[in-house]
C-alpha cells in the first residue's frame, strides 16, 4: 500500500471552503483594515519604517486588552467579587510579559536604521499614546496636567478626563480593604482620586496586619502580591523602553520635544501602589529557635 506523501497534506472534507456567504476568520478579525494601516512616510521609502509601525501598533492592540482588562479588574473589585477580578489582573500580567519581550525586536533597529526615517515621524512620539495614559491613570498615576497633549481629540480627552475623576484601581482595593473590617482611614478613602495617590502610613499599618499573618488574611495577601507583580512588571517594560532608546538614539531628545532617555527614566521613580513596598520594611524577621538577640556563642 502506498505511503502518503511526507510534505503534502490534504484538507479534510468537513473544513469549510466557500466564503462567500458564510463569516470568514479574516472577515471576523477584520484583517483588511488591521493589515492595511500600516503607512509607511519616509520617502525614498525605508525597509525599516514598518518594523517601527508594526511594533507600536501591536503595543497599542495589547494596550487596548490591558485596559478593558484593568477597567473589569476594578468595577469587580467594587463589587466585592474577588476571583474573576484576580484571573483579570493574572491576564494582565501576560499581557505586560508580552509588551516587555516585544522591546526585544525594536532593539534590532540600528541607530544608522532609525536615522533614515526617523525625521518623518514629525512631532509624533509615544509619548502621546492615549491608551498608555489611560492604563497610567486607571493604575493611580493620575496626572491632570497631560490632558491638554490630547485636547485635539475631543472622545480621546473625554474618556481620560473620565478616567481622572473615577477611583483608580488601587483606591477600589483600599475600599475593599475597609469593608473586609480593615482600619482604613477615612481621609484615604474619601481622598481626592483625580491626584496622584501618596503613601499613608495608617494603609502601611492595615497591609503590616496582612503580612504579619498572611494565612489569616489570604484573600488580602493574594490580592497585594498580585498588584506587586503588576507595579514590577510595569517598571521591567519602562527599563526596556528605556534601554532600547538609549540604544536606538543615545541622548537624542525624544521627537515628541522630550529630553529623551533622561525623561524616560524619571518614570523609575514612579509607584502606583507605595506603601506595598513601604510594609516591606516593617515586616518583622522569625527568630530562630534558641535565638535570644546575642551572637550564637554568647
Amino acid at each position: 500500500m502506498a505511503r502518503p506523501a511526507r510534505s503534502r497534506r490534504d484538507l479534510e472534507a468537513g473544513i469549510e471552503r466557500d466564503f462567500g456567504r458564510n463569516l470568514s476568520y479574516g472577515d471576523y478579525l477584520d484583517l483588511g483594515r488591521v493589515l492595511s494601516a500600516q503607512h509607511p512616510r519616509a520617502v525614498p521609502p525605508r525597509h525599516d519604517e514598518m518594523l517601527f509601525i508594526v511594533q507600536h501598533q501591536t503595543s497599542e492592540l495589547w494596550l487596548k486588552l490591558m485596559l478593558h482588562e484593568l477597567t473589569s479588574a476594578r468595577a469587580l473589585i467594587a463589587a466585592d467579587d474577588l476571583q474573576p477580578a484576580l484571573k483579570r489582573l493574572a491576564r494582565v500580567k501576560h499581557i505586560q510579559h508580552t509588551l516587555t519581550e516585544q522591546w526585544s525586536v525594536l532593539a534590532t533597529l540600528t541607530p544608522s536604521e532609525y536615522a533614515q526615517f526617523r525625521s518623518f515621524l514629525a512631532t509624533g512620539s509615544g509619548f502621546q499614546s492615549w491608551q498608555y495614559r489611560a492604563v497610567e491613570f486607571s493604575l493611580g498615576n493620575k496626572n491632570a496636567s497631560l490632558l491638554p497633549v490630547f485636547a485635539h481629540d475631543q472622545a480621546v480627552h473625554a474618556r481620560l478626563d473620565a478616567l481622572l475623576h473615577e477611583p483608580s484601581l488601587y483606591d477600589e482595593v483600599l475600599r475593599w480593604l475597609a469593608r473586609r473590617g480593615h482600619p482604613v482611614p477615612r481621609e484615604v478613602l474619601e481622598r481626592d482620586v483625580t491626584t496622584p495617590y501618596d503613601s499613608h502610613e495608617g494603609v502601611v499599618d492595615v497591609l503590616r496586619t496582612v503580612y504579619a499573618d498572611p494565612s489569616a488574611h489570604w484573600l488580602e495577601y493574594e490580592v497585594a502580591e498580585d498588584l506587586v507583580d503588576v507595579e514590577d512588571n510595569f517598571q521591567v517594560w519602562r527599563f526596556r523602553h528605556l534601554k532600547t532608546v538609549e540604544r536606538i538614539i543615545g541622548s537624542k531628545k525624544g521627537t515628541g520635544g522630550s529630553s529623551g532617555v533622561p525623561f524616560l527614566r524619571r518614570a523609575l521613580d514612579l509607584t502606583f501602589f507605595p506603601e506595598l513596598y513601604d510594609v516591606r520594611a516593617r515586616i518583622q524577621d522569625v527568630e530562630p529557635p534558641g535565638y535570644h538577640g546575642g551572637a550564637a556563642d554568647e
